[in-house]
């Protein structure tokens, strides 16, 4: 696993910070224990949903307007990263 590293506004860090003593103290379907996992898990979700235009992850890129004008952002693909020959 790559480790990079994000800046956070400090409102956002602290309602992230929130969000995850909440899910130690009540739980939650997909509970994260640090702000550092629950980045980690959002992360994955939007590379799934760039991939997989059919995949519910898709729908978090189309609310955030994150999905590019082009057909090539509208085509499955099994592998992560630029296809070859792309």
């Amino acid at each position: 696993m790559k480790t990079i590293e994000v800046a956070l506004s400090d409102e956002t860090e602290a309602e992230l910070r929130y969000l995850v003593e909440l899910h130690g103290e009540f739980g939650a379907p997909n509970a994260q224990d640090t702000v550092a996992e629950l980045l980690a898990y959002v992360a994955a979700a939007v590379a799934d949903g760039s991939r997989r235009p059919g995949a519910w992850e898709r729908e978090l890129l189309e609310k955030m307007g994150l999905v590019p004008d082009t057909d090539q952002a509208h085509e499955y693909r099994a592998q992560y990263g630029r296809p070859e020959g792309a």
